[in-house]
């Protein structure tokens, strides 16, 4: 596009052309700094303080489209500068692509192997090597079973035939692993089942969507012994994380959804150094009554992370669970009053606070009793003096008020928000399982409910098992293929632990 040939060769219209130029390249250089200060701008608010800070979500998407319009308008300077006049790029960082991947070699060489000078051989002293990351679009294919029949000519009896191949659904077109896809799309990657039948659509294949539908519930049930099994191995765990998020669920009867729940139980040990594997599973119930929590923790003994939610109290009755509380959801009610200015209380109590936090920080990965010895050091006087100016503010504000509801809300669970001090295994939040249902309202933010309350237990299943998996990182889709395709060839009951995602992990480490 900027060839010598297609330059001006009069001297008059080279300047207006530089002129144009010029003008051109400081409207685009002032575009590309205002994209980038608007970055800067969102960087400072997932690293600044917390009235700053967007959701992760939130956060994604503006520096997506953001990045987007910058990349275009570098492009677009780029293409308007001759090549003589362009600044060289700064070099973008190499990520090292994984060694699984096929490689696809093509060699560019030189037609002519005779040395220009003399006519001589040339020999190879060397060459440069490039990678770039391609890609082929997802692409369906029919597997044929070709099963031949044979017959003595001899005899008049007796066809021999190998038998059919175990398959999942007996007589259905998907392979373990499209049914695997069709689970993964759904409950990992967040696409609705309609959507993956205008995918199919646009490729020519007309699967309806009742018929994927049938599909993934079939792969759902198939799944359902492993999820329990996991379940029940977290159970025989000392430390659990629990909570629970909204799943709506279509109640045909009155034309409208009515609010299920799933329930959340995980471990993670990795921050204390514990040998238990990380893992969640998530269980459906129509409802959020302490009855079902109760249902799903029976035979678990040992310490429950929740928070404070009064439908966790029932399990606290016996001697079987103690409760530990969050501190995240405590300091969350501080900061909703501190953000609308003027209340020097929460401001203070949002610091005392931060103080806990940053010795959580610099005691992360170290094992359970050396948290234990630093939280009794540090910790212990600051919690006690916390609570002293927490019951000395408590006098002197109205009683009726905001910041008393949310003092006496700490106070009166202080058993349970203090329980960290003496426990290294406990975390200071229950953000861990937090972040486990944050993919659980991914999903219904764009299913937005589930058909049946069948549905939200299928939801609960599959996205259990896809969880863990990526926990323990193990790719999900291997992962559901391979073992769906181990139960429809009759895997046997009793090595059920040999199909759980963290046993999954260490035996591919052996191979």
């Amino acid at each position: 596009m900027n060839s010598p040939e297609s330059l001006p060769q009069d001297l008059a219209a080279a300047h207006a052309m530089i002129a144009r130029l010029s003008e051109a390249l400081a409207t685009r250089d002032a575009e590309l700094e205002r994209l980038k200060s608007i970055i800067k701008k969102l960087q400072r608010s997932q690293f600044g303080k917390s009235s700053e800070r967007l959701t992760p979500d939130q956060l994604n998407l503006a520096f997506e489209d953001l990045e987007m319009a910058l990349a275009e308008a570098e492009a677009e300077a780029e293409a308007a500068t001759p090549v003589t006049l362009r600044k060289p790029r700064a070099p973008q960082r190499r990520t090292e692509l994984p060694a699984h991947l096929p490689r696809i070699e093509v060699v560019v060489d030189i037609e002519d192997k005779s040395c220009p000078c003399c006519g001589g051989a040339l020999h190879v002293i060397g060459e440069d090597r490039a990678e770039r990351l391609d890609v082929i679009p997802a692409q369906h294919r029919v597997l044929v079973t070709r099963r031949p029949r044979y017959a003595c000519r001899a005899c008049e009896d007796g066809v021999v035939q190998a038998p059919a191949p175990a398959h999942l659904i007996e007589g259905g077109l998907p392979s373990e692993a499209m049914i695997a896809h069709v689970l993964v799309s759904k409950y990992a990657d967040h696409l609705p089942l309609y959507r993956q039948w205008q995918i199919l659509s646009r490729q020519g294949i007309e699967i309806d969507r009742s018929i994927l539908s049938d599909w993934a519930g079939r792969g759902a049930w198939a799944l359902k012994p492993i999820a329990a099994r996991m379940l029940e191995h977290l159970k025989r765990s000392e430390k659990l994380f629990c909570d629970e998020t909204r799943a709506p669920v279509l109640d045909p009867g009155r034309g409208r959804t009515k609010t299920g729940y799933l329930w959340a139980v995980a471990r993670d040990e990795r921050p204390w150094g514990g040998h238990g594997p990380p893992g969640v599973v998530y269980t459906y119930a129509p409802g959020r009554g302490g009855e079902h929590a109760s249902a799903m923790l029976k035979g678990f003994n040992g310490v429950l992370q929740v928070d404070a939610y009064g439908g966790y109290n029932a399990l606290a009755r016996g001697n079987e669970i103690a409760l530990a509380f969050c501190w995240a959801h405590w300091r969350r009610d501080f900061f909703e009053i501190a953000e609308k200015g003027n209340a020097p209380i929460a401001s203070e109590a949002l610091q005392r606070i931060a103080q806990l936090y940053a010795i959580e920080d610099r005691i992360r990965g170290q094992s359970a009793d050396q948290r234990r010895a630093m939280r009794q050091l540090e910790s212990k006087p600051l919690l006690d003096a916390f609570k002293l100016w927490l019951e000395q503010k408590l006098d002197v504000v109205a009683k009726s008020g905001t910041i008393a509801e949310k003092i006496r809300y700490g106070l009166t669970r202080w058993e349970g928000f203090t329980r960290f001090v003496d426990d290294g295994r406990i975390e200071i939040d229950s953000n861990i399982v937090e972040r486990a249902i944050r993919p659980i309202a991914l999903s219904r933010k764009n299913a937005l409910f589930a058909g049946s309350d069948e549905g939200g237990v299928a939801w609960g299943v599959v996205a259990s098992l896809i969880e863990t998996c990526k926990l323990n990182g193990v790719e999900p889709f291997a992962y559901l293929s391979d073992v769906l395709a181990k139960i429809a060839d009759s895997w046997p009951m009793s090595r059920l632990d040999d199909l759980l995602p963290w046993n999954y992990v260490k035996r591919a480490e052996v191979v």
